[in-house]
């Protein structure tokens, strides 16, 4: 299910962030009673591939841009320093950074023996959200092997709502998670680039959410929730952009955040990671010094319709993964309600 539609951009064919070709997501989904008293595991994993081939051999350009830094992630240092993603882009909740670091790392060992042996180490990226309202967090839930069996089931296709990382998460007082949405920007000779984002979504004031904007009408029993929460968006394009480029579109996914009612409070982590899939970067290459390329020139028309076309899709995928997430049961007995009821 989707919102009303936003902005004046087409959206991509399936308004997914897939629709950026190549590439994939998978989830995890954990929902389960455990064996102690109230408690109960209501949390997951996502990995977003930005292609399919071998992604520690083959490196695409990225950059992340922290709006609010109330959050822990891995691998962003490094991603910025180099501006290249070698790894699947992971999301969970916040205790299981390590588990689903760990297992990332063993699928891409598994598949690159040289990593840590006669090349370097790798860089594996995992961002989170604190979904310990609905999840017993402290019994640590999500293990390694859930990881690599997130990256396996990478399709090119992206369920939404109370999915993988999302299982246990809460937007607006509402039940958040998954969100995903995609725009097409024309450029020259009826052809078109693609920009896409997924969301992870667990923050907002229900009094701030600007529903009326999107929905007819909404449940008006969201949980009393605190405002402090955290966002990650991740936005793909096929647009050949630098890192530096990358960087100034990851900006303007805080207008997208801000439309839907967030004033990025004091206890958010709202980060944004984003890659381009038009240039690879050979982890090994022939070429001794150089590295070949094209990245668009910053025009105004294009560089304005790439930034505009971003926060639209972040503003939708925030709005989808609330629109698509059902009521969920979570530890000692809570219930978050769907928006839609």
């Amino acid at each position: 299910m989707k919102s009303k539609k936003i902005g004046s951009y087409k959206n991509g064919l399936k308004n997914c962030i897939t629709d950026v070709e190549g590439v994939k997501v998978g989830h995890v989904t954990i929902d389960e009673p455990l064996d102690h008293t109230d408690e109960y595991a209501c949390t997951g994993v996502t990995a977003i591939l930005p292609h399919s081939g071998n992604l520690f051999k083959e490196k695409v350009i990225a950059a992340s841009y922290v709006i609010n830094g109330f959050g822990k992630t891995t691998g962003l240092v490094q991603l910025d320093e180099l501006g290249t993603i070698e790894s699947p882009i992971m999301l969970t909740n916040t205790f299981a950074v390590p588990a689903v670091t760990q297992g990332t790392l063993q699928y891409m060992l598994q598949h690159n023996e040289e990593i840590g042996d006669t090349t370097g180490t790798i860089n594996i990226i995992v961002g989170e959200c604190n979904d310990s309202y609905l999840n017993s967090i402290r019994t640590f839930p999500v293990k390694p092997e859930d990881a690599i069996s997130a990256i396996e089931k990478a399709a090119d296709h992206c369920e939404e709502g109370a999915v993988g990382a999302g299982k246990g998460m809460v937007c607006f007082g509402y039940k958040g998670g998954i969100g995903t949405a995609s725009r097409q920007i024309p450029y020259v000779d009826n052809q078109e680039f693609v920009i896409g984002c997924l969301v992870l979504s667990n923050f907002g004031n229900p009094a701030d959410f600007n529903y009326k904007k999107y929905i007819n009408d909404i449940d008006p029993d969201s949980i009393n929730k605190p405002e402090d929460g955290s966002i990650i968006m991740v936005i793909a394009t096929d647009v050949p952009l630098s890192d530096r480029q990358l960087k100034r579109l990851a900006k303007r996914s805080a207008v997208g955040l801000s439309r839907t009612g967030s004033h990025i409070s004091h206890g958010s982590g709202d980060i944004v990671i984003a890659f381009s899939t038009a240039n690879k970067v050979p982890h090994y290459s022939d070429a001794s010094f150089t590295e070949q390329g094209s990245i668009i020139r910053e025009e105004q028309k294009i560089m304005d319709d790439i930034f505009s076309s971003t926060a639209d899709a972040v503003e939708e995928a925030i709005i989808s993964s609330l629109v698509n997430a059902k009521t969920t049961l979570g530890r000692k007995e809570r219930v978050v309600k769907s928006v839609i009821g």
